[in-house]
């Protein structure tokens, strides 16, 4: 879920005399409470928005893509290396979906059969119907199986890799194995874990913003509610049914979709 803390949505910040930019950024680690103004140091994860981007796009596009980012970088995504997104609506799966073409890897997307169509269009080469079919009986192999949602595991998505290919989860995974296969898998020289640590620095903000820029990665925005409905919101965000973001705007006029 976006709010102010993660991109202001009433006006940006990043002001200079005389001057306002229209700005957006990323803040990790200081949680506690959603308010309408927060101070973020010159030289934190903070870019100007391009034109033709709205504030609710640029709030949008941090959280997930920051972590579709660390994943797909982790696991060393190449053009042409065929990749499986399980979670593919979710924030970080619908970004990942779109940032991994414009890398020019193959992505096969695995949602439910409501969504199938927004997923295409966000560029799946193929979609899976987890409703429908069981996605790691799925004949095709990979080079990377990327669960944004941290439903699955290694050992269920094994069968699924290439003899080198990367296992990466949002998730620390049954029994919190991920970090210790992460360790492990590596010195036997064929599929592995990979439990990525996100990279906070300012090459993240530009590439996000670069993206939003040259029209690649276009954020999803699931519902809006004011701040005054930020337990309505989170209520939404913990049923598991949010479909890639939920933004939170201090316009008074915006109402719940």
């Amino acid at each position: 879920m976006e709010s102010p803390l993660r991109g202001n949505t009433h006006g940006g910040f990043g002001e200079r005399p005389g001057e306002t930019d229209r700005a957006f950024g990323y803040v990790e680690g200081s949680f506690g409470a959603h308010g309408e103004y927060l101070a973020v140091p010159e030289s934190g994860l903070v870019a100007t928005i391009p034109e033709g981007v709205t504030f609710e796009q640029a709030a949008a596009s941090t959280e997930g893509a920051h972590y579709a980012l660390s994943f797909i970088r982790w696991a060393k995504v190449r053009r042409g290396d065929d990749v499986l997104v399980n979670g593919a609506t979710g924030a970080i799966g619908s970004a990942a979906v779109q940032l991994l073409k414009s890398l020019g890897a193959n992505v096969t997307a695995v949602c439910a059969s409501e969504h199938v169509q927004l997923v295409r269009s966000l560029g799946a080469d193929r979609v899976i119907d987890y409703t429908v079919e069981d996605f790691t009986r799925d004949a095709h192999r990979y080079e990377v199986v990327l669960d944004a949602v941290g439903k699955s595991s290694f050992g269920r998505c094994r069968r699924l890799l290439k003899p080198r290919g990367v296992y990466v989860s949002s998730d620390l995974g049954p029994l919190s194995q991920n970090p210790l296969l992460a360790l492990i898998t590596p010195l036997f020289r064929g599929r592995r874990v990979v439990f990525p640590i996100p990279t906070e620095d300012r090459q993240v903000i530009a590439r996000i913003r670069e993206m939003l820029e040259s029209g690649a990665f276009k954020p999803v925005i699931d519902r809006r509610y004011k701040l005054d409905q930020i337990v309505q919101a989170y209520t939404y965000v913990e049923t598991g049914q949010k479909i890639g973001n939920v933004i939170i705007s201090i316009d008074s006029s915006t109402q719940p979709d």
